[in-house]
Parts: structure tokens; sequence; C-alpha cells
């Protein structure tokens, strides 16, 4: 183990820490608006809505546009089909205006040179996450990826990281988790490990150095440099 590396086990979440993927949801949010007649939403209202799922974003943009509860959107009828809509759209867009973050590739590559095991632990659905990935070549750099339908329950519950510390045999001590958000902050502290925050994410549009992780880094060359 590199002595510059003191963990055996990296989680990450995915939106806003590995992926600047805001611009196509956007884009797939107001295609499935449009679809229906409905008003578009800004870019910022999606940034601030990134971080309990796909499905919720979604949920959160037909409740403002439709100027009703996300109670009401969740419940209704028309809810199923609108959905639909918006994978088709989500899978055409995927990869078309996301951008991974400065230095992410060459960091996870180093780190899997230094035999640390890599996961992905996001509240993003399954099918999108999968797509996201494939489209920056990085579905196999990872061990494992949890997404938001793998497990019963998402984050901040900390089954994932859990699910991780027993698949891979690793200690909590020996555990590191970086995301962008007070999500990812809750997540770690929940599960008992070190959370490290990138500043360029989606904090639901709220100040990252508010959330009391143990570190914010200003890129991801921070994991390898120490």
């Amino acid at each position: 183990m590199n002595a510059r590396i003191p963990y055996d086990l990296v989680l990450f979440d995915l939106d806003g820490t590995l992926i600047e993927t805001a611009p196509e949801i956007a884009d797939a949010v107001n295609d499935t608006l449009r679809r229906f007649d409905l008003d578009p939403v800004s870019q910022q209202q999606v940034n601030n809505w990134i971080g309990h799922g796909t499905r919720e974003l979604l949920i959160q943009a037909l409740a403002f546009t439709g100027r009703t509860t996300t109670d009401a959107v969740r419940h209704a009828d028309s809810f199923r089909l609108i959905e639909a809509e918006f994978a088709v759209f989500y899978a055409r867009r995927c990869g078309t205006r996301s951008r991974l973050y400065p230095r992410v590739r060459e960091s996870l590559q180093a780190l899997r040179e230094a035999g640390v095991k890599l996961a992905v632990v996001t509240n993003k659905e399954g099918r999108y996450t999968e797509t996201v990935l494939r489209a920056h070549d990085l579905l196999e750099v990872f061990d494992r990826v949890i997404s938001g339908d793998t497990l019963p329950v998402k984050k901040p519950d900390p089954a994932g990281i859990q699910d991780c510390l027993q698949r891979f045999g690793v200690t909590r001590e020996r555990t590191l988790f970086v995301g962008d958000s007070s999500i990812d902050v809750a997540t770690a502290r929940n599960a008992g490990v070190t959370v490290w925050v990138l500043p360029y994410g989606y904090n639901m549009g709220q100040p990252i150095e508010a959330c009391g992780a143990d570190r914010v880094i200003p890129d991801f060359s921070a994991l390898t440099t120490g």
C-alpha cells in the first residue's frame, strides 16, 4: 500500500463528485416538461434538486412547474407515464453534456494501482447510474456500484457503505467516503467513516463548508497526494 494512500476502500458519490451531470439532467427534465406542454425549469433549479435521486428531482420539477405539491405529483395517475418518458429522454441525453471533473480518471487509476477498492454509492437510479458511468468509460473502474434502488434504502442511510465494508472486509478506519453534499456527509457519519467533500458539486444551493466534513479538497488529486 502506498503510504500516501491510507485507505483500503474509497467510496464516491456520482453526480457532482465524479461527473458534472447537471446540464444533461436539466436537458432531459425540460425535454419531458415540453413533451407534456409544461414550462421549463432553470439549470440552477435542477442543480438544487440533485441529491435524492433522479425520480425525486423529476417530482420536484413537476411540482414546481405545475404549481402543486410533491405528494400530489407522486400519487398522480399520470406520473408513471411522465417518468417513462423522462427515462427515454435521459437515456438519449446521457454523455452529451456531462464531463468528468478534473483529475478524476487519473486519480481513480492511481488508487486502483495502489490496491484500493473503489465503489460508487449514489441515490441515482441504477439504470441511469450505469448509463452515465458507461458513457464516460468508468463502469469497469469500480469494484461495486450501489445505486438508489440497489438496496431497500438509500443515502443518508449507511447501508450502502456497510454493504461495501462487509463485501471487501475493510474496517471503518481504513475507509473514505468522497462526496459533494450534506447528504454524503450524513451518510458517512451514519456509517462511522471519514468523509471528504468537493466544493464544485450540487449541495442543494448551500455552502459545502457548513456540512462538517473531515476535509474539503479542491479536486481529486488530493486523494493520491495527501
